[in-house]
């Protein structure tokens, strides 16, 4: 970062923002993105299933989930929501480390961490507030229901498909 007269700035601001931590408004756009969706579930949807038919394959459902992906561990009588909350402060923490450590320059691998740092926080807030993730995205074909899930899931999928495919390159240049 410099300042108007051309030098580089040496704050520990100035440093930060020349990491992959640049990255975190990603991290905060997906935050309120899945916020407010699932502030229009509570709000506009009634609980439970069938929900709000969108197309012959997908519906618009106001679920909760106490457990992780899939409701793993969902009837575990709430110690769980803790568990949970704990390890998604603490991957946060780990990726923003690493995030600190890249390179202004890095695009791909940050932005896939920022995604993380989003789905993860935004389903801790609804751990924490809640006692609960609020799902509302609910996928099927006839009778066979995908495990309805969150904008929060799905930026957690997509950041962690896209490390997978930065782990597969052979040329670990970062573009």
């Amino acid at each position: 970062m410099t300042n108007v007269r051309g030098s580089q700035l040496s704050s520990p601001l100035g440093s930060l923002l020349n990491s992959g931590l640049r990255w975190w408004w990603l991290a905060l756009v997906a935050i309120v993105l899945d916020q407010v969706t699932k502030w229009f579930t509570v709000t506009y949807l009634e609980f439970g299933y069938p929900g709000v038919q969108i197309t012959p394959f997908f519906n618009l459902v106001h679920v909760y989930n106490p457990g992780a992906a899939f409701s793993f561990l969902a009837d575990q009588g709430g110690w769980q929501r803790w568990f949970f909350a704990g390890l998604a402060t603490a991957v946060t923490v780990l990726l923003s480390v690493w995030m600190a450590k890249m390179p202004k320059a890095a695009r791909w691998l940050p932005a896939a961490y920022a995604l993380v740092i989003g789905g993860a926080i935004g389903n801790v807030i609804d751990r924490l507030l809640l006692g609960h993730v609020v799902d509302f995205l609910d996928f099927y074909v006839n009778a066979w229901h995908w495990p309805a899930f969150n904008l929060a899931d799905s930026f957690i999928f997509i950041g962690a498909a896209m490390i997978i495919i930065d782990s597969l390159k052979k040329d670990k240049v970062d573009e």
